[in-house]
């Protein structure tokens, strides 16, 4: 059967996963009411097309810190994706590089930094956990930095793991011939079984849990790439990022596997926009499974977005074309929102191209009559 849209790919992984894995990818924290919110709502945002505008040529191009993309669309950090393919990281880096976009590659990555540069140019990402031993930190910026990483995206949702139960009624661990490539030289780079949730006790023993704002600014004095703060979702913490140095914003709830019941990440965003006042980029992490996600983010004010669990589902169901696949449906759908909204490029998307329920003047039309 063909696969027509993103979302389909996720049943295909499911049947081609240990069901181990499967779960690791799919499953959000506790109750996963957030990880229902973070498509479902999407769908309370509506549109406000503008007709009668030639849109003949429509023009996706945009810069992110500097470097010319292709579209908005970028590729977030996931985990261990030798777990879902053979080739992984190395796939995932290999299609983001022909679609002209950024991948950003996980700490915890089944690929280390220096493999990933090798598959060919590209313009890529780190996403960085801060472990407990700083000097571990500084030799990885370090690395990343020398394998021609562009920027770090430091994940400052994670002082602890969020409770992920799938995991810990799976005993989950990484499979015996995987590693944490980029830690492998540092007696980091296994995982031991436990008896919940592997992955959480290497957590709890690694990560640093005293992590502050004043580790924002200690990063910046081991590198000169810029910083990206990935995991804000409010007003203060947006404005406290851009204080610390933070050269964009990631709003994110880690794919709503951290602490459940937050905001979905397309209702976050707008609070997090106002507050940045466009001293820097925000751009959006979570949800999006459609071109449609993609305009309503862009129109709530987001510089980009980026897509996680639908890379490492197509990468497991169909490797590196897969990937590509993905990155080419949410391409042509999203041109096609922007040609039915009469948007010819991305600076013509505006905020009066979609109406919210807490849009006041306009609720009233949305609201059912009594």
């Amino acid at each position: 059967m063909e696969v027509t849209n993103v979302s389909e790919y996720e049943a295909i992984a499911k049947q081609k996963l240990p069901k181990m894995a499967f779960d690791y990818y799919a499953s959000g924290a506790e109750d996963q009411w957030t990880l229902a919110e973070n498509t479902n709502a999407f769908s309370r945002i509506l549109f406000r097309p503008r007709i009668l505008i030639d849109v003949s040529k429509i023009d996706m191009a945009t810069t992110v810190l500097g470097f010319k993309l292709s579209m908005p669309i970028m590729i977030a950090p996931t985990a261990f994706q030798k777990m879902a393919h053979p080739e992984g990281e190395y796939a995932t880096a290999r299609a983001a590089s022909a679609a002209g976009t950024i991948m950003t590659l996980s700490s915890w990555a089944t690929s280390s930094v220096e493999e990933v540069a090798s598959t060919g140019p590209g313009i890529r990402f780190f996403q960085l956990y801060v472990y407990k031993d700083r000097n571990v930190v500084a030799q990885l910026v370090r690395r990343a930095e020398r394998a021609g990483f562009k920027a770090i995206a430091l994940t400052v949702d994670t002082p602890r793991l969020g409770r992920r139960e799938a995991d810990i009624k799976n005993r989950f661990t990484l499979p015996p011939f995987l590693t944490l490539k980029n830690f492998e030289g540092l007696n980091l780079g296994k995982m031991d079984k436990a008896n919940d949730s592997g992955l959480a006790s290497y957590v709890a023993g690694q990560i640093d849990r005293t992590l502050s704002w004043k580790d924002v600014e200690w990063l910046q004095t081991i590198t000169k790439l810029p910083i990206l703060v990935k995991g804000v979702l409010t007003a203060e913490d947006a404005r406290l990022s851009i204080q610390a140095g933070a050269a964009g914003i990631i709003v994110s709830n880690h794919g709503a596997r951290q602490l459940d019941y937050v905001p979905s990440t397309i209702m976050a965003l707008e609070e997090v926009v106002k507050a940045a006042q466009g001293r820097v980029p925000v751009f959006l992490d979570g949800g999006v499974r459609r071109g449609t996600d993609v305009f309503k983010a862009l129109a709530l004010g987001a510089s980009g977005i980026f897509i996680g669990r639908p890379v490492v589902f197509a990468l497991a169901s169909e490797g590196e074309a897969g990937v590509r696949k993905v990155l080419q449906m949410l391409r042509e759908e999203f041109e096609l929102t922007m040609a039915l909204s009469g948007c010819r490029s991305l600076k013509e998307i505006t905020r009066d191209h979609i109406a919210t329920d807490w849009d006041h003047p306009r609720a009233r039309l949305l609201a059912p009559k009594l």
